[in-house]
Parts: structure tokens; sequence; C-alpha cells
């Protein structure tokens, strides 16, 4: 029988009494240990004498949010590695800001507790075994989508880095049809058309840099058997901006001199 004490900590950061003891409910049914904190400040205290597996903490917290405290842990070498959640709005652009903080995932507070539960517990086993098991919730939950027109590709890869996920991007935008595999947060495998690894990444990106239509859809989990690429994301990303600035400068080029004839 597992007792509390073996159980993992989680420190829940939330001025909501309601919403911190309905949420703390879930995670102890799916078996974490709940740390209550209705301060951000005195959370970072605590941290020097009970070291939790992770720590959630709201976005809209007075004086320390997790924006405001993801800094704080990147900055010290005993807090650095220590997984913080935000919880606050949803949508794209809140999980890139909670990205850009340094964040390493966030939550929407308006879906279920059992759901948030569910998804940190997913969260965390694919931080530490390196894939997430999506059996675990439903495949709506734990799909990432959107509009290339809203989100730039180079942002949706740096995000999925930057919160070391794995599973498949899969990709659509005008010319471009393809998928990129994560683990991690690394890219792994690539496709596009004929195309694959390092070439089907440059490729994918320069066709969707500044599309104004075009759809992404990263699916949390999907591993693929081969490794294909092999360079990091910034080279990749920079060779494909390179690559896109000579065929733009070369058919401008092209065109001028039609004029002239």
């Amino acid at each position: 029988m597992t007792t509390l004490s073996n159980l993992p900590r989680v420190l829940l950061i939330d001025s909501n009494v309601y919403f911190a003891k309905r949420l703390g409910d879930a995670l102890q049914q799916v078996g974490f240990e709940v740390i209550p904190c209705a301060q951000g400040v005195y959370a970072l205290t605590m941290l020097e004498w009970n070291v939790p597996a992770a720590i959630l903490c709201a976005t809209n917290l007075r004086e320390m949010s997790a924006f405001e405290m993801a800094p704080i842990l990147r900055a010290d070498p005993k807090t650095a590695t220590i997984p913080l959640i935000a919880i606050g709005g949803g949508g794209d652009q809140a999980l890139l800001e909670a990205y850009r903080s340094g964040c390493d995932d966030l939550v929407d507070r308006r879906r279920s507790p059992a759901d948030i539960a569910t998804h940190v517990k997913s969260f965390l086993l694919s931080r530490q075994d390196g894939f997430q098991p999506t059996q675990m919730i439903a495949k709506a939950d734990t799909d990432l989508s959107g509009s290339l027109s809203h989100l730039d590709l180079p942002g949706v890869i740096q995000m999925l880095g930057q919160a070391r996920q794995t599973g498949a991007l899969h990709i659509n935008a005008v010319d471009a049809d393809g998928i990129i595999f994560f683990e991690a947060g690394e890219m792994h495998h690539a496709e596009s058309g004929t195309l694959f690894g390092d070439e089907a990444v440059t490729q994918i990106v320069k066709l969707c840099h500044s599309c104004q239509s075009g759809v992404y859809k990263f699916v949390y989990g999907a591993t693929a058997t081969q490794r294909t690429v092999l360079r990091s994301a910034t080279d990749l990303l920079l060779d494909a901006m390179r690559e896109f600035d000579e065929e733009q400068m070369l058919g401008d080029n092209e065109r001028a001199e039609e004029e002239v004839s």
C-alpha cells in the first residue's frame, strides 16, 4: 500500500481557495501529494526544505505569478530543473507567453480539475520517460493545433523545443505538407514529399514562412522509428530563412528584368 510520504509532491500555488481545493483533490486522485500555497513569494521559501516534483502556479497572482517565478527558479541551480506548470488562460498565445517566461507548460484553468490533474501526470511522465502516454487522456485534450497565420512555424518549433515535448507536428499550408517528430524537445525525424530529415525541415519551414493560410497540429506522444534530423533546430531555421530570402531576392530580380525588357 502506497503511503502519502512516498507519493510525488506537487506544490500548488493559487489564491482561489475553492479552485485550489478542487484541483488538489483531483491531483491526489491521480497519485500526487499536494502542498497548497496561496502566495508565490512564500512558496519560494518552502523550496529550501521541501523540494517538489513539480510546481503548479497561477498566472493571475498579484505579488508573484508563474511568469515572475520562472526566471527566479531557472537562475538557481537548486531549482532550475523543477518543472513549472502555469495555470491560466488557454490558447496558443498564452502557451507561447508561458514558454517565453521560462515555464515548462501551461494548463487552462477553465478545464475540469480532473482533466488538469491528468494532464499534469502525463506531462511529468513525458519529461521522465521521453514519451507522452496519450491513452491516459482524450485525444482532443492532448492535441495542440492552430493557424499559421496567427503563430508562425518557427515559433511553434521553438515553443515545443523549450517545453521538451515529444510528439508529431503535422503541417499543411499552401504548398507544404509535412510532419516533424520531436523527442524531448529535439527534432528527431521529418518528412515532406520525397524529402526526409534536415532537408525536409528546411523545406517545410521555408514554404510556410509568412504564409497567410495554413494549419498545424501537434499530437503528443507520437514517435518515429528512425532518426533523420541530425542538425539543431536553430541551424535548420536559419538555413530555411536564408534560402527563403535568397529565393525572394532572385524572384525580385527576375521580375525587374522582365519589366525592363
